[in-house]
């Protein structure tokens, strides 16, 4: 009897159908057959406001997981970065491929890195995590919000002489956009999302062969390294919106995390470093979490998100 394909739900950005079939040639490589069922989430649909006005965490992730819960797919993919920490009820987060490249990238036509750009330029991102970061060392800068798919992005900076914009570098990679790169930022100045460069695989709880496939394509270190900063943030209690940043990264058996709490200016950062054992990835991230509230984290992110979301503390 032929064993039906794994339905794989994805969003239909050029970026998200790369990940989407990145990841049906590598359950082909273990013989599963897949295909892919097209999803339009509310995040794509409305980009005329930053995303903090859109709404809350998982607008690029709601609809996704909502068809796969409701049968008519088998796999939820998104990019690890936008799902939120706290767990949809029936689904699980069953596999985690291998990591691509964690970086930002300063994408230019007139400046070779950010720092050459002179004082008062026009610079453009969607991320209120770069934004901050950005401005805790150039303050100077006029920071723009940038929505849209990566080749909406590219055109805005040639349309509208922009100084630059910051992109994923793995976004860019992935398209085969390198030559766009003109500096990979240093991550002790802007740190990635949470989860930036991985994939995240959901599927029903209750269904057993899709949990095992997803197992076969995942790539444990990468799985530790991206628990350890969902756990950071998770015991934060920010959301995917708010300006966190954080890395982790492992040297043998033991993983190393960074991780930055800003004020929406910038004007504020906390830095916090801690090491521990990659098998026991939750404590890491938790023990880094500690570290940035006895600073004062938990005040200045109620402050964000009383602000720019309307909400008060909570977690994601």
């Amino acid at each position: 009897m032929t064993t039906a394909p794994l339905r794989l739900a994805t969003r239909t950005s050029p970026l998200a159908l790369w990940q989407a079939n990145h990841v049906r040639d590598l359950l082909a490589v273990h013989g599963i057959h897949s295909e892919l069922v097209h999803v339009s989430t509310k995040g794509d649909r409305v980009t005329d406001r930053p995303l903090h006005q859109v709404g809350g965490d998982g607008l690029f992730t709601r609809e996704v997981q909502e068809v796969v819960l409701a049968h008519e797919a088998d796999i939820a993919i998104h990019s690890l970065k936008d799902l939120p920490t706290a767990p949809v009820p029936g689904l699980v987060l069953a596999g985690v491929p291998a990591r691509g490249p964690t970086g930002d990238a300063w994408v230019s036509r007139r400046h070779a890195s950010l720092l050459d750009a002179p004082n008062g330029s026009r610079v453009a991102t969607g991320s209120m995590r770069r934004k901050a970061q950005l401005l805790s060392r150039r303050p100077d800068l006029q920071v723009e919000d940038l929505r849209g798919n990566i080749g909406t992005r590219l055109a805005r900076l040639e349309d509208e002489g922009l100084a630059g914009i910051i992109l994923a570098e793995a976004g860019l990679k992935r398209l085969g956009l390198d030559s766009e790169i003109r500096e990979i930022i240093d991550p002790e100045w802007i740190l990635p999302a949470i989860g930036q460069g991985a994939l995240g695989l959901e599927c029903r709880a209750d269904n057993p062969a899709s949990v095992e496939a997803m197992s076969r394509i995942t790539d444990p270190p990468t799985r530790s390294l991206v628990l350890a900063e969902r756990a950071m943030l998770r015991a934060l209690g920010g959301g995917c919106l708010v300006p966190i940043g954080c890395l982790a990264r492992a040297e043998g058996p033991t993983g190393h995390l960074l991780a930055a709490v800003l004020d929406e200016n910038g004007t504020r950062r906390l830095d916090a470093r801690h090491s521990g054992p990659l098998a026991d990835p939750e404590r890491l991230g938790e023990a880094t979490a500690k570290a940035l509230v006895d600073a004062g984290a938990e005040e200045m992110l109620a402050r964000v998100e009383k602000r720019y979301l309307g909400q008060p503390r909570g977690g994601t």
